[in-house]
């Protein structure tokens, strides 16, 4: 229970802060800001000034948000009550905590001389952080005053090692809560970005280090500050990480228009303070090896050497810098470009200087570009892992939008999927640095990378994002300079980029309808090798829950189709099954960590109690192919462990045999939706035709034992299903079924949705 829950009489000083105090609680627009912070924090002094006898040789001192004034609506304090040696200080003290605890207010205290606090603070790096905070609140002021100039003091001394510490610690914070401007649900304190990092950049400022706290990072910390406060008074708790049921409400108290608006505003205002981490960092590392080699003047030599790696572009002391000629009157309008590509090549730092001096000189680009600023955008893309370094610098400083006008839209553009890691912009750049892994597998590298650069485009705005992306895309390639036939691949690739793993995971492979359609909409060979290793790129640059062996292989399989019929010859073969499930008696069994396969009698049915099967061994089904030979069913399966602990495999081995001979009873409750439909959007049945069969598309919400409950709808219709796709993303399932003969579309679709 937070501060605004405790008792407000004025007149009783014991029983809290008061009712001001509880007022800058409430979920009131008037209690986020730095304005209602600075009031909750004025109640808490005087609150606890009251509560501190009148006692020579002690004070109160705050730390954390009440030390720095920015006193959230239910945070905890932070006390240090220092003193001088006095007698029964413990009594004291315990007549400070007891009111605290007895109005409901988490504390930190601690009861201290300030050579005990000093020696705290240089033991535990925690420690000394929080005291470069230390604040006044009651008793002896110079005390306080002695304890604050101390602990900067010695903060400032032992800089060296303490600041080593922290950032170890800093960035075992960072792996145990992720990054906040990536995270759909992150922690506004504990994630990278976050209000904690503020304060180890306030620590690197003090030490003297760095301008740890430009203009920018202070705003962006008080925008964070701001959320947290709405996140409080919201929920009427404490609590730091912004969850998707709460982000409507913030969004309300913050004057936003929606949770994406806060979200983008978060992503934004996190990545200000982690890329500001990031640079001073770089600055303490250069402050210590220039500590190190101090007395070495060979050393100091070498750190000053300008090393050309680029035109107009050098490396000094690790971080790439301007040429002294580069800076001029008139510079290059190619400049920030050639800088971002040396710097993604060579994977070096842009200096901080470098960027603010880019950001305020360097001329927009004309249109269509010169040759020059094409060349070094394409570098730039095919660096690699590098390029995500230099251009999240550049964008910091408002490069890339400068580049590409469009690019300002996407920034910090939030994706809800939870199959995505990133968001939109970082996406697409993750994806271009992926696609240059496979640069060497196709005729036009070039247009690979800035395919995938561009794929996304179209996303958020209305329409398929594919079909507007291509307009949107065929835009930007004619404003980069590409030759018209150029930019038709580049508009073709946005339009078709979901075409190879849509296809290949929900239609049957062996349909010559499917191959020639992916083939008429590709076009050519050039364009479906592209195709292709976007795929790729685009699935690893979403999320692991994006690829899968099982993935790759269709999308090869589809591909060497496609590619016979681009190429005049006629359609593969059918695709063989493994010859062990094709050979010996019925049933044959295969079981893998990942993967189950089962060769049969074909029946109405036996895809159901396959799928019935695997739920009652809590497998989730991610992806599954069915196939018949003759009268030899054989159902192949991509499957994960939906919580986590393995299956017995010779006890699911011995149950799919079962299946197979048609012996294995399932639990009933298998057939039942299991109460509450998940949330998501509406189910949706999509009808299509195919060779010699009808196709039904199922799209929903993923659930354990729906694959199972649909199969069952269908066999107890007596649908016979020749071929099934059943493709897992996320939360979302997209299940395609080939059923063969006459079909009731009307009452098939009706029982689907009733199992659904």
């Amino acid at each position: 229970m937070g501060p605004g829950n405790v008792a407000t009489s004025a007149s009783d000083s014991a029983a809290g802060p008061g009712p001001d105090y509880a007022r800058l609680a409430q979920r009131d627009p008037a209690s986020v800001g730095a304005l209602a912070r600075s009031a909750r924090a004025d109640a808490l002094d005087a609150w606890l000034s009251r509560l501190l006898p009148d006692t020579p040789g002690v004070a109160l001192v705050a730390v954390g948000g009440l030390g720095r004034r920015e006193c959230t609506p239910h945070g905890d304090l932070d006390l240090i009550l220092v003193h001088a040696g006095v007698p029964r200080v413990d009594e004291l003290a315990a007549s400070l905590w007891y009111p605290i605890w007895d109005a409901r207010m988490g504390l930190d205290h601690s009861t201290r001389t300030v050579a005990e606090s000093l020696d705290a603070a240089h033991d535990d790096v925690k420690v000394a952080l929080g005291l470069l905070d230390a604040r006044h609140v009651a008793g002896d002021p110079a005390l306080s005053a002695q304890l604050a100039r101390a602990a900067v003091d010695q903060w400032r001394r032992t800089a060296r090692r303490q600041l080593m510490r922290l950032r170890e610690l800093v960035e075992e914070r960072h792996a145990a809560h992720g990054e906040l401007a990536y995270l759909l649900e992150g922690d506004l304190k504990e994630a990278a970005g976050g209000l904690r990092d503020v304060g180890v950049l306030r620590g690197i400022g003090v030490a003297g280090v760095a301008d740890a706290l430009p203009p920018q990072v202070r705003a962006a910390a008080t925008r964070l500050l701001d959320v947290r406060d709405a996140l409080h008074v919201s929920i009427g708790r404490r609590n730091d990480r912004l969850r998707a049921q709460e982000r409507l409400q913030v969004a309300e108290l913050l004057g936003l228009s929606d949770g994406d608006a806060l979200l983008r505003r978060v992503g934004l205002d996190a990545r200000t303070v982690a890329w500001s981490l990031t640079d001073a960092w770089r600055s303490v590392q250069r402050w210590h090896a220039a500590a190190v080699r101090n007395g070495d003047p060979r050393a100091r030599e070498a750190s000053s050497v300008r090393s050309p790696v680029a035109r107009d572009v050098v490396a000094v002391d690790g971080e790439i810098v301007l040429a002294r000629a580069a800076v001029g009157p008139h510079p290059d309008p190619s400049l920030s470009l050639r800088v971002a590509a040396a710097a993604a090549q060579h994977q070096m730092p842009i200096a901080r200087a470098t960027l603010e001096w880019l950001a305020r000189f360097c001329p927009p680009l004309p249109t269509p570009w010169p040759s020059s600023a094409r060349t070094a955008l394409l570098t730039l893309l095919g660096a690699g892992t590098g390029l995500v370094t230099a251009w999240e610098a550049c964008d910091r400083f408002g490069l890339t939008s400068a580049w590409l006008p469009q690019w300002t839209r996407l920034r910090g553009t939030p994706q809800h999927h939870p199959v995505h890691r990133f968001t939109l912009d970082r996406h697409l750049v993750q994806a271009a640095a992926n696609a240059s892994r496979w640069s060497r597998e196709v005729a036009r590298p070039d247009l690979l990378v800035l395919g995938a650069l561009l794929h996304d485009v179209g996303k958020g705005l209305p329409g398929d994002h594919s079909e507007v992306g291509a307009d949107l895309a065929r835009e930007m390639a004619a404003a980069i300079g590409l030759p018209p036939a150029d930019v038709d691949t580049i508009a073709t690739l946005v339009r078709y980029h979901l075409v190879l793993p849509d296809t290949a995971t929900r239609r049957d492979l062996d349909d010559p309808a499917t191959i020639n359609h992916v083939a008429k909409l590709v076009g050519d060979a050039g364009t479906l090798e592209l195709l292709q290793m976007l795929a790729r790129a685009d699935a690893a640059a979403t999320g692991p829950g994006a690829w899968s062996a099982w993935k790759s292989k269709l999308i090869d399989d589809l591909c060497h189709r496609v590619r016979k019929v681009l190429g005049g010859g006629p359609l593969p073969e059918p695709t063989s099954p493994d010859p062990a499930l094709l050979a010996g008696p019925l049933p044959v069994v295969q079981v893998a960590d990942d993967w189950v396969a089962l060769a049969a009698r074909d029946r109405v049915g036996l895809l159901a109690a396959v799928a019935g099967c695997l739920a009652t061994h809590k497998l989730e089904i991610v992806a599954a192919g069915s196939s018949t030979i003759g009268e030899r069913a054989i159902i192949e399966c991509a499957v994960n462990n939906r919580y986590g602990t393995p299956p017995d495999r010779e006890l699911l081995a011995a149950d799919l045999r079962r299946v197979g001979l048609d012996q294995l009873p399932l639990p009933r409750r298998l057939g039942s939706g299991g109460g509450k439909r998940p949330a998501g959007a509406e189910p949706r049945v999509i009808w299509g035709e195919a060779t010699g069969a009808t196709l039904l598309e199922l799209r929903a919400t993923d659930a354990p034992g729906l694959l199972y409950r649909v199969t069952s709808a269908l066999a107890a219709l007596g649908v016979d299903v020749r071929t099934a796709r059943v493709s897992t993303l996320g939360a979302d399932v997209v299940d395609a079924f080939y059923l063969v003969g006459d079909v009731d579309r009307d009452a098939v679709e009706a029982a689907v949705l009733a199992a659904v």
